[in-house]
């Protein structure tokens, strides 16, 4: 049974699966199927549910469930964009650091550490100020600055990779750089840098919600989850049940990315002991076959 069918036999990756799937059909699937211009106005301003406006309307008299659907592109598209901007930028590094050189090794590790130091929602607003408000400039940057956790994964599993007797093995017989990550190396950092992502695309979602609540990133009157979430709360004495669909969105969207980060945590640390236990007997074997 290979890693993915044993992430996949647990009921709780199953579950995160799940989530993440309608969330993410939701994304593509739900500007077509929104039953009015989540832009339009009218004069029905805070009414309640209804058969025209399944969730009501905001304060301008907007529907709330066409906003609701409009706004999950730019949520799911934004914490996409974060966790492959910090993979790309924090994975490459953190392997070639193994086996560049001291100089560039320690230039790296001082590059992570400043950025680890960086308040990164502080500094996507300073960004967003200098460069437009727009939630792609905001979230590059942000993937930046997340970047350290994947270099810091990648770098641990490259080291006690680089330092095993058939890596040793492979660089004496002349075996190149590329080849050594590509047969070695990759195998043992995808796991962790796998549960990297998963939790890196909750984190972006948390992300965007969050500039997208203060008001950041995103041009009004475009919606968004944290933009909708942020004006339901205004007018929490005419509409208190407003906030519970957006918010009850986010936290299962970021629940289910946790979620499914420790299920691969946890299917690929039995996998990993498996495997070194079936190095151990082969090796024992050796060394039998060798005495005998």
């Amino acid at each position: 049974m290979t890693v993915l069918q044993r992430v996949f036999a647990l009921t709780s990756a199953r579950l995160a699966t799940g989530i993440l799937v309608l969330i993410v059909l939701l994304a593509i699937f739900g500007p077509l199927l929104a039953p009015q211009n989540p832009l339009a106005t009218s004069v029905q301003t805070l009414a309640g549910p209804s058969g025209a406006h399944w969730l009501g309307t905001d304060n301008l008299g907007r529907d709330v469930f066409s906003r609701l659907l409009q706004g999950s592109q730019i949520s799911v598209l934004g914490s996409l964009e974060v966790a492959l901007m910090a993979l790309v930028v924090g994975t490459i590094p953190g392997i070639l650091s193994v086996y560049v050189g001291r100089v560039a090794e320690w230039l790296t590790l001082r590059l992570a550490d400043t950025l680890v130091a960086l308040p990164f929602l502080l500094f996507a607003v300073a960004v967003t100020a200098l460069l437009g408000n727009g939630i792609s400039q905001a979230m590059l940057v942000t993937g930046v600055l997340v970047s350290p956790l994947f270099y810091r994964v990648a770098r641990a599993a490259t080291l006690s990779v680089a330092r095993s007797q058939y890596v040793e093995a492979a660089q004496i017989s002349g075996a190149s750089l590329g080849w050594i990550v590509r047969r070695h190396v990759w195998v043992k950092v995808l796991p962790p840098i796998a549960v990297a992502l998963a939790h890196t695309v909750g984190v972006g979602f948390i992300i965007v919600s969050s500039l997208s609540f203060l008001g950041i990133g995103v041009q009004p009157p475009t919606p968004t989850w944290g933009g909708l979430l942020a004006s339901d709360l205004g007018f929490l004495s005419y509409q208190p049940w407003a906030p519970f669909v957006p918010a009850v969105l986010i936290m299962l969207t970021v629940w289910a990315c946790n979620m499914l980060a420790d299920a691969i945590r946890d299917v690929s640390g039995e996998a990993g002991r498996a495997l070194v236990g079936t190095r151990k007997v082969r090796a024992d074997q050796t060394v039998a076959g060798g005495a005998s």
